[in-house]
């Protein structure tokens, strides 16, 4: 019937479009395909004129069911037969991965034996007359991309060595197409992996070049981004570059196709910037915009020839009044400036005051910034405040006062806590304040009048809101929980934050969370690794810079970017080095040790009190002040993992690591990864096994 035949055709197209890749149900779509032609073949009693599609089918099933002797046939072909009648006559409920991926391969395989098999020939005839009928509904666009691209050092560059064929006619089929689909447009486009688009003949396709009223000189060429590329703004929306673009390989212009499709606007009314009408101006030129000072050739220009005056389209959007997370005041947009030799607060560079940018509202405060830094989605959160009243945050006090040098803690509020100004007492290892995680080196305390919860003086003062620079948004405190994932790393450091007390954002959704070492940090850093202070002048479409003494880059998927710069000198210090305590105790020496950060020139030779290796002296490690010549490695001193106690715990693939201690053992345990004794204070837990830090987990991982 043609229900029949029309539900069929909706099944094949269902298995014609299966990502390969990721979707595991193959076999299952096969085997409801199987089940609806039986059911039309045995029905089907009396001859009668068959389509195209069903007349492919019915020889199809002879040929399948001609298969008598399976040997006779390839080793791949006769297993997947049987694993399919299998599949079949069990009729499982639900799907089964392994049979699925192994039917997967094996399908992979027959597709690419030559001579081709007569049932799978006929297989791909079927493929084709569907795709056929479906070219006649739905509308498909195929798209052709000319080069493969690749972005460096802000250009793009051609891939030379990339080769676009795929491997045989099968890889042409809709499973493996890349698909786009445009606001108010309902076709859809296509770039077929396979092929690039050779073997497609049958449905349109896009022009390889086009003209556009922006870039008048040269033609632009469809490309394709490489997926391990980096990317950059679109010369005309000023949002990302994605997958299929157009490009000019001389000028390097590159737009995203969508905006080849938007209405050309030759002029445009903003009274909010200029009283004139202004018109574009195509042409390519080094103007400075009136409102953000730059001479960015990367956007479209209007512009008032009369008043001398020039808009980049991506500045229209500009807000008039902001809050940004490095000023405590609002800011407001001026024209230009009346004080001279001003600085930018964000990038820390000069401002010339003849172009636009943001001042502070408040009367005496000369605070300033360029537009474009003002406006860094790092900095600023995104609302307009014009006409808005100002915001009162109400002060939380994070404790209340009982009585002298008696506290409740807003984190321990079942029991008080007394200080403990004994600047004279002993140093114990074990003594470790519950928000920082970090030991009592120095100075007073709250230690519990009933338990061990104990808070460095500094940390029991902690506000219960902040903003911080690098986060657009309002910060809250949380506190220690468990069974977590890897959305608790922080985003400043390369730490997870798995214990004591965190600063997470207060907008719903949002997965930024600070330690309280990284978030009480701030700008300017005066720093005894450097001899200038520094700054937080890191852009968020920068690279991030590599840090000066760790000489590493932050690897973390929902950390930020950001380092403490130089504005001198080429100097950049990240927020794990920045946070590191400069002044600890040993519990084998009673002096204080202070963290050295080498020199190259030094040829004394230093050993490590604990693991016994050898210090470098261009690296950094601990040095005790007076003249006991006691030194020790970073990690040997704090511990591979910080800011973490036992007790906690959180989940990684799918099973629990806990975090045990490690200092109340006659011999330290061996870990399982490195297969070295545990040096530190606490090890891990994870799949049965004990390690001595997360890099031995993962590697664990790897091995598995």
């Amino acid at each position: 019937s043609i229900d029949s035949e029309s539900e069929l055709i909706s099944l094949i197209t269902q298995l014609l479009f299966l990502d390969w890749e990721r979707d595991l149900k193959a076999l299952t779509v096969v085997t409801q395909i199987f089940s609806l032609v039986s059911s039309i073949h045995l029905n089907n009693s009396q001859p009668k004129p068959e389509s195209e599609l069903m007349s492919l089918i019915s020889q199809s099933i002879s040929v399948f069911n001609s298969i008598i002797d399976l040997n006779s046939q390839p080793e791949a072909l006769s297993e997947l037969i049987l694993r399919f009648y299998a599949n079949y006559m069990e009729r499982h409920s639900s799907i089964d991965i392994m049979l699925e991926l192994r039917f997967k391969s094996l399908l992979g395989h027959i597709l690419t034996l030559e001579p081709k098999p007569d049932l799978i020939s006929l297989i791909h005839k079927i493929f084709k007359v569907v795709i056929s009928i479906n070219s006649k509904s739905v509308k498909f666009i195929s798209l052709y991309p000319q080069k493969r691209v690749i972005l460096r050092k802000g250009t793009f560059h051609v891939k030379e060595e990339d080769k676009w064929s795929g491997n045989g006619e099968w890889e042409c089929f809709p499973g493996k197409w890349l698909k786009f689909e445009y606001p108010e447009d309902d076709t859809t486009y296509f770039r077929c992996i396979g092929c690039n688009g050779d073997n497609h003949g049958e449905y349109n396709s896009t022009k390889v070049e086009v003209q556009h009223y922006l870039h008048r000189n040269h033609s632009l060429q469809l490309v394709l981004l490489d997926e391990c590329s980096g990317t950059r703004k679109c010369y005309c929306c000023d949002e990302d570059i994605k997958g299929l673009f157009s490009w000019c390989m001389a000028c390097d212009f590159a737009m995203n196709n969508d905006c080849l499709k938007k209405e050309v606007v030759f002029s445009i009314d903003q009274p909010k910037w200029h009283e004139h009408t202004l018109s574009v101006f195509p042409r390519h030129a080094i103007l400075s915009c009136n409102l953000c000072g730059l001479n960015d050739a990367r956007s479209p220009i209007y512009m008032c020839p009369p008043c001398d005056f020039v808009l980049h389209q991506k500045c229209i959007n500009l807000p008039r009044v902001i809050r940004i997370s490095r000023h405590y005041h609002r800011i407001s947009f001026t024209y230009s400036f009346d004080q001279g030799d001003l600085s930018c607060g964000v990038c820390r560079t000069d401002i010339d005051n003849k172009y636009g940018g943001y001042s502070c509202i408040k009367e005496g405060c000369l605070y300033a910034v360029h537009s474009r830094c003002a406006t860094q989605k790092n900095v600023w959160d995104g609302k307009e405040l014009e006409g808005e009243p100002e915001e009162d945050i109400e002060e939380v006090e994070p404790f209340v006062r009982i009585s002298d040098g008696i506290i409740q803690h807003f984190s321990h509020q079942h029991h008080n806590m007394r200080i403990d100004v004994n600047t004279g007492r002993d140093y114990n290892e074990n003594r470790e304040c519950q928000a920082c995680i970090t030991p009592i080196y120095f100075g007073n305390f709250y230690s519990c009048m009933q338990c061990d919860f104990i808070l460095h003086e500094e940390c029991a003062n902690l506000s219960r809101k902040i903003h911080h620079p690098i986060h657009p948004h309002l910060l809250t405190p949380g506190y220690d929980r468990v069974d977590q994932d890897f959305t608790t790393l922080c985003a400043a450091c390369p730490q997870l934050r798995m214990a004591g007390f965190f600063y997470g954002c207060s907008n719903k959704g949002s997965t930024f969370n600070l330690h309280v070492k990284c978030a009480t940090v701030s700008e300017p850093l005066v720093h005894e690794s450097h001899m200038h202070p520094l700054f937080l002048t890191s852009k968020p479409e920068e690279e991030q810079r590599i840090c000066s003494v760790c000489k590493e880059k932050q690897i973390n998927l929902y950390s930020t970017n950001e380092t403490f710069n130089c504005i001198v000198c080429d100097f950049a210090l990240c927020f794990g080095c920045a946070t590191l305590p400069q002044k600890v105790r040993y519990k084998h020496d009673k002096h204080v040790l202070t963290l050295s950060y080498g020199q190259e020139t030094s040829t004394m030779t230093n050993w490590c009190e604990v693991c016994e290796g050898k210090i470098y002296p261009e690296q950094r490690f601990y040095v005790c002040d007076e003249y006991c010549c006691v030194t020790l490695h970073v990690q040997c001193m704090l511990g591979r993992d910080l800011y973490m106690k036992p007790g906690s715990s959180w989940v990684f693939l799918q099973k629990q690591v806990i975090v045990v201690p490690n200092n109340h053992h006659m011999t330290r345990p061996i870990c399982s990864c490195c297969k070295k004794r545990c040096p530190h204070k606490i090890a891990l837990q994870w799949s049965g096994s004990l390690f001595c830090s997360m890099v031995c987990v993962y590697g664990s991982d790897k091995r598995e």
